[in-house]
């Protein structure tokens, strides 16, 4: 698929031979991030403390709510209450799971934490899934008269839930961040429609892990454990492996809870997470962000896509270096399994994509795919490549006899879980966030809401959304690209969402050689060089670029062709040697 290629700022540059075009183009990256005063400026290069009390006051949590909170699971601590940790499947909510978990534990409270399962309890706080706390011998055992259940990363839409946790005499406090439920969208201002709880200890600014550190930090500071400050700072390396795995933009609060996260993670003593990072190849001390998303998160989701998500809350929290060992091989083979059980079921979705967008009269501006076949534990990732590969909001649906589980993933621009709240009526359950949401429908139901999301989608979604666009922070020229801007670049770190690693275009790039590399040819290696010397002051030095996934442009290359770059500027280590490279991110011929 084509794409636009946008550049952010195109304000002409010095000529090349002056001296401050490095300051120049950083100052360009940071009017692109909106940094335009020298306070901004300061505090990006230098995020306050997570623990900051700004920071935690842009986090956006009522305090007033905190205090509830605190008020009721104090009272459960003292009188040895049975305090149910009630988490969430994903990456996120095992994290915050066992931030909480452990606040508690250190507390020497009577608590527990519950995990549902994907397919037996479905998504968050679930009348099967207090049914089965309620049954638990173990649970059982440690109930003392009254229950207090603690939701961690789901809960915020749990009204039938809540009313029955109630009924069977059992407190909740909720604590999410995903979207509260509207009780009219006729009324100007936004009124909502909240469950039954205690407290509820909301932000949609952060990550639900984020938000039970806060709630966990609030506890510590009013507990008398000595070991409180130590605690809030070690359960960061945590919150920042929910933030990244949930997606969440790295501005603001986000920006300073990975950046502190990184550091509390290189130098972790969390013998899950250094079981982790030698099952995966990494090196602690050494782990960047981009890792905690392409590499940590899937093998911690993995668990609870195809199996069951309790054993990366263990190990998460073992202290058992053997078991640490045995629990991280285990996410290792099962996350191999999801991704080969993703590409097989990537490959029949993007078929049954293909053959439904060849049809020219339906003008499909939304992807609905229903299939018998597809595992609800991996939906959610083939929903997102299908939005790369075709570049419309996905609804991958796996079809049950009675009801069917669906993952939806949106583009840049449509707000997926406002677009599906009009359909409401449908839904058994529905949550999410704008750019991704999971629900439930009867599969009676399916054919008649795949029509009616279709239709309604060609009124709202506008041919301009569907187009693609590549956003670079601005042009320059390969001679540019040299030790003294990496170095300015590396201080824009850590790198996300909404913080995105600086992107530039370079035109007319003379191609040196190239050849194809990695299994099959996938990926693309090429050398490069500025086409005229006098423009580059004689110093036509060669560059290494590598293309990842674009392989298949060998075929339309030859050396000394001029082409034109989207790219980010990397480091490249082989053999003790460091050296500048171009990660491309498209090509035009």
């Amino acid at each position: 698929m084509n794409k636009r290629w946008k550049i952010k700022n195109k304000k002409h540059l010095l000529p090349a031979a002056s001296n401050q075009r490095v300051d120049e183009i950083v100052r360009l990256l940071l009017k692109n991030r909106q940094l335009k005063t020298k306070k901004q400026q300061e505090e990006f290069f230098n995020p306050r403390k997570p623990w900051d009390e700004k920071v935690i006051k842009e986090i956006g949590i009522s305090q007033k709510e905190l205090t509830k909170a605190v008020k009721r699971i104090k009272k459960a601590v003292k009188n040895k209450e049975l305090i149910v940790v009630y988490g969430d499947y994903d990456a996120d909510g095992i994290c915050g799971t066992a931030i909480l978990w452990e606040t508690l534990y250190s507390l020497k409270a009577n608590a527990m934490p519950f995990i549902p399962h994907r397919e037996k309890h479905g998504y968050g706080l679930s009348k099967k899934g207090i049914d089965d706390i309620l049954n638990n011998e173990a649970m059982k055992q440690l109930k003392n008269g009254s229950m207090l259940i603690i939701t961690v990363d789901n809960g915020i839409v749990a009204h039938e839930a809540a009313k029955y946790a109630n009924s069977k005499g059992i407190d909740v406090i909720i604590t999410d961040h995903h979207q509260k439920k509207v009780k009219s969208k006729k009324l100007k201002v936004k009124s909502y429609s909240l469950p039954k709880a205690q407290a509820i200890v909301w932000s949609d600014k952060v990550c639900g892990a984020v938000v039970a550190w806060v709630l966990a930090k609030e506890i510590l500071d009013k507990s008398r454990n000595l070991k409180a400050p130590i605690l809030i700072r070690e359960f960061l390396d945590l919150a920042a492996i929910g933030t990244v795995a949930d997606m969440i933009p790295l501005l603001g609060p986000n920006r300073s809870i990975v950046k502190y996260g990184l550091e509390q993670l290189n130098k972790t003593e969390r013998i899950g997470l250094i079981a982790m990072f030698e099952e995966a190849g990494l090196k602690k001390g050494e782990i960047a962000n981009w890792q905690l998303g392409f590499v940590i998160s899937p093998r911690i989701n993995a668990m609870g896509r195809l199996v069951s998500a309790l054993d990366s809350l263990r190990l998460l929290c073992t202290k058992d270096k053997k078991r640490a060992k045995n629990l991280a091989q285990t996410l290792g083979t099962v996350n191999k399994e999801r991704q080969e059980l993703t590409l097989s079921t990537l490959k029949q979705a993007e078929e049954m994509s293909t053959r439904r967008l060849a049809d020219k009269t339906k003008k499909l501006k939304i992807l609905v795919i229903a299939h018998e076949s597809f595992n609800p534990g991996i939906i959610g990732l083939v929903a997102g490549r299908l939005v790369e590969r075709f570049y419309k909001p996905a609804i991958v649906i796996s079809k049950g006899e009675e009801f069917c589980k669906a993952s939806v993933r949106s583009i840049s621009g449509f707000n997926i879980i406002e677009y599906l709240r009009s359909f409401e009526d449908f839904f058994e359950d529905l949550g999410g966030h704008p750019m991704a949401a999971g629900f439930t429908v009867k599969t009676s139901s399916l054919v008649k809401f795949q029509e009616k999301v279709e239709n309604e989608a060609q009124k709202q979604i506008s041919g301009e959304l569907l187009k693609p666009v590549l956003e670079a922070d601005c042009e320059i020229k390969l001679d540019d690209i040299k030790p003294a801007l990496y170095n300015q670049i590396k201080n824009f770190a850590p790198f996300g969402i909404g913080n995105p690693q600086p992107s530039f275009i370079t035109k007319a790039v003379e191609i040196v050689s190239f050849r194809q590399v990695g299994r099959e040819g996938k990926h693309l290696k090429l050398t490069l060089r500025h086409p005229d010397p006098e423009l580059c002051r004689g110093r036509r030095i060669p560059i290494n670029a590598i293309a990842f996934n674009k392989g298949n442009f060998a075929l339309k290359l030859k050396s000394n062709q001029k082409i034109d770059l989207l790219y980010n500027i990397d480091e490249n280590n082989w053999n003790s040697k460091k050296d500048l490279q171009l990660k491309v991110k498209d090509i035009k011929i």
